[in-house]
């Protein structure tokens, strides 16, 4: 991913907290794992360049969570 400039370079499939459940709210975390699963069909540029065009256009990341209902 670095390799083509895209940053950050992070393996999403790969990253992550043991502990998520204490820190989203049930609905947060649903949407997290229907997030991964559409993510998962995708190569790791792919992910990156996705999130970042979609992260881009909200101010937080609960902002980002919400608009996935639409």
């Amino acid at each position: 991913i670095a390799d083509r400039r895209i940053y950050p370079a992070v393996d999403l499939m790969r990253s992550g907290t043991r502990k998520e459940e204490l820190l989203l709210s049930e609905e947060e975390l649903n949407r997290m794992w229907i997030l991964r699963k559409f993510l998962a069909t995708m190569t790791p540029v792919e992910m990156m360049e996705f999130l970042n065009e979609k992260i881009s256009g909200t101010k937080t990341n609960r902002e980002f969570l919400d608009a996935m209902k639409s």
